[in-house]
């Protein structure tokens, strides 16, 4: 079998991703912690290396978009599980300034973990439920861009992330094979939140034929005090 190293080495290049010596350490690193952990804990049902290095880290870093990742933004990474996008993003772009958020408190604890191995910088790590977050001054509007992967279908997605998104910044939200037809079912989200859909970009990964899609959002006004709606209700009655 086949090492990540090697693996990940691989998927870069047929992805056209350049990545120094440091990044593929750091991203090797990730992935020993991350199958280690996963031992103890359910962090991710994808552990072979191949599929790490395409199915996660490659995968996250489709959401990079230079033009937006200009100037150390502010990121949030919202219901980040395991560290998708965020980390890897972070590894790609030290200059990037990552909040990691998610609801459970045993994945803090492996992200807390992660981020000190690899001696990250600039990166906060928060347990919180994004309904609630998203009300408390320190996190509503503050933040450059939301990335999301996995969370939920896009009209959920948008009230859980847009009220962190300060307007003019972006959400990027990394989705599958359904996403125009979920970008047609938020077309109403999209308003009542404040935002405005900007592209709508394929993705193939390498060796995988799966319909991936990255959705760019802008944040074209605040979103209404009304929203987030209290935790769970997003899921049961999306916009």
């Amino acid at each position: 079998m086949t090492d990540f190293t090697t693996e990940l080495r691989a998927a870069a290049e047929a992805a056209s991703l350049s990545l120094s010596e440091d990044q593929i350490l750091k991203f090797t690193r990730y992935d020993a912690l991350l199958v280690d952990w996963n031992e103890r804990m359910n962090l991710t049902a994808i552990t072979e290396p191949r599929d790490v290095a395409v199915k996660h880290m490659i995968d996250s870093l489709t959401a990079y978009d230079k033009k937006l990742f200009d100037g150390a933004p502010t990121v949030i990474d919202v219901g980040t599980g395991a560290g998708f996008p965020g980390v890897p993003l972070k590894i790609f772009d030290p200059s990037i300034r990552l909040t990691l958020m998610d609801s459970l408190a045993k994945r803090l604890a492996f992200l807390e973990a992660v981020v000190e191995d690899l001696g990250l910088t600039g990166v906060t790590c928060v347990h919180a439920r994004a309904e609630d977050a998203a009300r408390e001054q320190q996190h509503r509007e503050r933040y450059d861009i939301a990335v999301s992967r996995a969370v939920a279908r896009l009209p959920v997605l948008l009230e859980y992330t847009l009220p962190f998104v300060k307007k003019g910044g972006h959400l990027i939200a990394l989705k599958g094979r359904t996403a125009e037809e979920e970008a047609t079912d938020a077309k109403r989200a999209l308003k009542l939140l404040g935002g405005r859909l900007e592209t709508i970009r394929p993705v193939t990964l390498p060796g995988l034929s799966d319909k991936r899609a990255v959705l760019t959002i802008t944040k074209i006004a605040p979103t209404p005090k009304a929203y987030p709606r209290k935790a769970g209700t997003p899921a049961k009655k999306p916009l």
